[in-house]
C-alpha cells in the first residue's frame, strides 16, 4: 500500500464520488482524529453510512476499513505532538474504564506482534547476536526503557556490550566509531521516531555492521538500514508509550540468545551469583 496514503487521497480527490470526496476531506483536515475513528464514528463525522466509508477504504486497494485505519494510523502517530495524544486519549481510552481499556489493548498488541513477526528475521537476528564480536544497543526518549533492558541482560552474558548514550549527533557517532562487520547494533525506535537512532543505525550499515531494528512498523525510517527487521505493536496511552509488545519481544529474543550460549552463559552465572552472595547483593532474610 502507498506509503504517503494522505498525498495519494489529495491526488484522488477531484476523480472521487460525492460521498467519498466527503470522507477525503475529513481525513486530510483531520488526519490526527480520524485514524482513531471506527467506520461508524468517521461515516457519522461527515454525514455518510458505515458502509460507504467501507467502500471508500476498499477503493483505495485496502482489503477493508481495519488495514486503511492502521495505515492510516502508522503515517499520523508519527507526528504526534504529546497534547494531540492527550486529546485523543479521552476517546479511545476513556475516564472510567482506563485499567481495562489500556492493559486490553496492550494484549491485543501482543498478539499482533506474535501473529506478525517474522521468524526468519528473528531468528537471524539471534544468530548475529550469538555471534557478534560486539553488540551495540541504541534507543532514545522512551525507547531507552528498552535499551536499558536490553543492555542489563546482555552485558550479563557477553564481554563487550556497548549502550550509546545520547549525545549530540556527533558525539554518539563516536561512540559507534569503531563498529565494524564482526558487529551488531540493536536499535529502537517508535513514533515519535528518534533521529539519532536512525543516523546511527546508517552508519553502522555503511560500516557493514548487522542492524537489529526493533520498531513498529514496514514504514518505519529505521527500515532502509535494517538487516534484521523485529516488528511489534506500539501504541500510546495519552501521551505515554505504550512498549508492552515490543518489551516482550525483546525477552524473547534475549531468552533464545542465552539458549545459543548455553555453557558460556552457565559459568558467568555460576561466577556472578558466588559474587551476589559474597557482597550481599539480594536480600536474602527469612520473612
Amino acid at each position: 500500500m502507498e506509503r504517503n496514503l494522505l498525498k495519494t487521497l489529495k491526488d484522488n480527490m477531484n476523480s472521487c464520488s460525492k460521498g467519498h470526496r466527503l470522507i477525503t476531506e475529513y481525513v486530510i483536515n483531520h488526519s490526527d482524529k480520524a485514524a482513531f475513528m471506527t467506520a461508524s464514528k468517521l461515516g457519522r463525522a461527515v454525514g455518510v453510512s458505515e458502509s460507504t466509508v467501507v467502500r471508500f477504504a476498499i477503493s483505495l486497494g485496502f482489503k477493508g476499513y481495519p488495514e486503511f485505519q492502521k495505515s492510516l494510523q502508522e503515517q499520523v502517530k508519527a507526528n504526534l505532538t504529546a497534547v494531540q495524544r492527550m486529546e485523543l486519549s479521552d476517546d479511545r481510552i476513556g475516564g472510567e474504564n482506563v485499567l481495562e481499556n489500556v492493559m486490553t489493548a496492550d494484549i491485543d498488541r501482543i498478539k499482533e506482534t506474535l501473529s506478525e513477526i517474522s521468524t526468519n528475521d528473528f531468528n537471524q537476528a539471534v544468530e548475529a547476536i550469538a555471534n557478534a564480536h560486539s553488540i551495540y544497543i541504541i534507543g532514545n526518549r522512551s525507547a531507552s526503557a528498552l535499551a536499558s533492558f536490553a543492555e542489563y541482560y546482555l552485558s550479563l552474558m557477553f564481554s563487550y556490550v556497548k549502550r550509546v548514550k545520547p549525545s549530540s549527533t556527533s558525539e554518539m557517532l563516536e561512540q559507534v566509531m569503531k563498529i565494524d562487520e564482526r558487529d551488531v547494533i540493536i536499535g529502537f525506535s517508535f513514533p515519535r521516531y528518534s533521529t539519532q537512532t536512525r543516523i546511527a543505525l546508517q552508519y553502522a550499515r555503511d560500516k557493514k555492521a548487522k542492524v537489529v531494528a526493533f520498531t513498529d512498523s514496514d514504514n518505519s525510517p529505521l527500515v532502509p538500514f535494517a538487516d534484521y527487521l523485529l516488528v511489534s505493536g506500539s501504541d500510546m496511552a495519552s501521551f505515554v508509550d505504550s512498549l508492552v509488545a515490543p518489551l516482550s519481544l525483546l525477552n524473547a529474543l534475549i531468552v533464545a540468545v542465552s539458549a545459543k550460549k548455553k555453557d558460556m552463559i552457565s559459568k558467568n552465572f555460576a561466577t556472578l551469583e558466588a559474587i551476589w552472595e559474597e557482597y550481599n547483593a539480594y536480600d536474602t532474610r527469612e520473612q
